[in-house]
């Protein structure tokens, strides 16, 4: 009783054809659905980027330490 009918709907959108236009409305979806795009490309590099910080990451100053002693014993036999 106190919802929108179909017809009443079609008005709607024939008024909103009549006042903007098919080309300003066709610019405005192609809008819409790149910003929809963006952001869905943003929350997935978001999500990859939490994944990435979560990763074990690998211990850079033993392997460092490691090559170190490596080359003084090389020198030290020299």
């Amino acid at each position: 009783m106190g919802g929108i009918s179909i017809w009443q709907v079609v008005i709607i959108l024939l008024i909103v054809v009549l006042l903007f236009g098919t080309k300003k409305l066709r610019n405005v979806g192609s809008d819409l659905g790149g910003a929809l795009k963006g952001f869905k490309k943003a929350m997935n590099d978001d999500e990859d980027k939490k994944d990435a910080d979560f990763a074990p990451v690998e211990d850079k100053s033993d392997a460092t330490a490691s090559t170190t002693q490596t080359k003084e014993k090389a020198e030290s036999k020299d």
